[in-house]
């Protein structure tokens, strides 16, 4: 069965491989991947005469285990389309720790997925992921963050979006930050998760890099990635410093050193330190903690 879930904010999603669904080796293969999570995928990657595979497959390896502490997520193809109802059927029995819904465009979208895990027995832990990859949907963003208890975590598909947008690909993804940020902004003011989209060129490992950088500035919890060569760039970048880790945990300690001896404010290398520091150095430890418990598993 699929990893025991931990803290949603904790948790580590640095780098989240997408792993074809039809191919029985790569599904292997994962198990020795350093990837903090896996998308075992049922749409994009697969033919349609292979759907039906795809999704024994997907299911019986969930269900099977061996992933170590990865997080395994189906993404299932729409409801719109002729797999998608059996899709959502088949995972919620083998229950995953998500279900990636694509191009969800509404809060109904949403609800009928969440209907769907109930009725058909989904554990209480098997979240639901939104895919965030059309105009309709960046507008709509705020509307599916709230859609359900169960949702877990906005993946943004900035492809599609630039597609849809008849924009352009570019180094800085100018035409694109609104509809990154609007889905940052629903995320953070709902307590989920959020993914920044696959970077397409896989010859450009600076490029790679300086995209990496660029969604952790934004406030991104991790990559969705396209290939195991990019897994541990993603990991480099997206993981707590060991200087940060340590700086954390003194914060931590002078902080509750100082409310034990009654005091409101404490300094910490001459710099004042507030709850809000404490509770963002908490965070970043809780995470540092979790990456080095995985990469134990």
């Amino acid at each position: 069965m699929a990893a025991t879930p931990v803290s949603n904010q904790a948790r580590p999603r640095r780098s989240v491989l997408y792993m074809p669904g039809s191919n029985a080796r790569a599904l292997e293969k994962a198990k020795t991947l350093p990837a903090d999570a896996l998308i075992l995928d049922l749409e994009d990657a697969v033919a349609p005469d292979m759907k039906a595979t795809a999704r024994d497959q997907v299911c019986a390896a969930v269900q099977a285990g061996g992933y170590g502490g990865r997080e395994l997520i189906i993404r299932t193809n729409s409801l719109d389309t002729p797999w998608g109802r059996d899709d959502v059927i088949a995972a919620a029995k083998a229950g995953p720790d998500a279900v990636l819904l694509p191009k969800v465009e509404s809060a109904e979208q949403v609800q009928v997925v969440d209907s769907l895990l109930r009725e058909y027995g989904a554990p209480a832990t098997t979240a639901i992921w939104c895919m965030m990859e059309t105009p309709k949907g960046i507008l709509h963003a705020e509307a599916i963050a709230a859609a359900s208890p169960r949702l877990g975590a906005l993946v943004m598909g900035t492809s599609d979006l630039v597609k849809d947008l008849n924009a352009q690909h570019t180094a800085m993804r100018l035409p694109v930050i609104t509809a990154l940020g609007l889905c940052l902004l629903a995320a953070r003011a709902y307590g989920l998760a959020i993914l920044d989209g696959v970077y397409l060129d896989l010859d450009d490992d600076a490029g790679f890099e300086a995209g990496c950088r660029q969604g952790l500035e934004l406030g991104f919890d991790g990559k969705t990635l396209i290939h195991p060569r990019t897994i541990d760039a993603a990991n480099r970048v997206y993981a707590p410093t060991p200087e940060q880790v340590a700086y954390a945990h003194k914060i931590i300690g002078a902080f509750e050193a100082a409310m034990g001896e009654g005091k409101a404010v404490v300094l910490v290398d001459g710099k004042l330190i507030e709850n809000l520091h404490v509770e963002q150095a908490k965070k970043l430890a809780a995470l540092a903690a979790q990456i080095e418990k995985l990469q134990a598993a």
